[in-house]
């Protein structure tokens, strides 16, 4: 997760450094990643899906409009968040972070696309607009529910039935070493004469 972010923003930097205008940042420039936060994908579980926007240009990035349509209505709920949206500005030199909460209907492999994002690239009101896309987190493997639990579960119910089970074979023999020690106790025992 760390080397793919580390990655992204290495050959960012590198084009920078090949741009002839690299020095010469006037408008708004935003870096954006997208970032599945969860560790297992899971049928029926929610997935926390992150959007990081920095600007690094020296002007605010003005009418921002975030998009992402990776998640469609009968592979997936939103649970929290909104999927498009918009942000009056972002000043230079500062970011924003976006959640989204989906939860996935259905198990198997899902490409998880990049998202769009749109904004103007200053105040001004002739400002170009631009677009850009955000990183692209790849293929991830949504888990069925019924697996999932097989693993990850704590088998309550399973432990219980370990121990009915194993109690027999315990107690009864307790039960006759216990018997037979109090026979002998009662045959070793004193009796009192007067």
């Amino acid at each position: 997760m760390f080397r793919k972010i580390g990655i992204f923003f290495a050959v960012f930097a590198v084009g920078l450094c090949l741009d002839d205008k690299a020095g010469d940042i006037q408008g708004a420039r935003l870096l954006v990643s997208k970032q599945i936060l969860n560790r297992y994908l899971v049928q029926g579980k929610d997935i926390e899906v992150r959007y990081a926007i920095h600007n690094i240009g020296k002007a605010p990035a003005v009418n921002v409009q975030l998009t992402d349509v990776g998640f469609n209505s009968e592979a997936f709920e939103i649970v929290g968040g909104h999927l498009s949206t918009k942000f009056a500005r972002i000043p230079p030199e500062s970011n924003f972070t976006h959640v989204v909460v989906v939860r996935p209907n259905r198990f198997g492999f899902f490409n998880f696309t990049s998202s769009q994002i749109s904004y103007k690239l200053s105040d001004a009101p002739d400002a170009k607009t631009q677009v850009s896309y955000s990183s692209e987190p790849g293929e991830g493997g949504i888990v069925a529910f019924r697996d999932f639990d097989k693993k990850f579960s704590a088998h309550y119910w399973d432990w219980f039935a370990f121990a009915v089970m194993s109690l027999p074979s315990l107690a009864i023999p307790l039960m006759l070493w216990y018997n037979s020690k109090s026979a002998y106790e009662k045959l070793n025992k004193p009796s009192k004469k007067h």
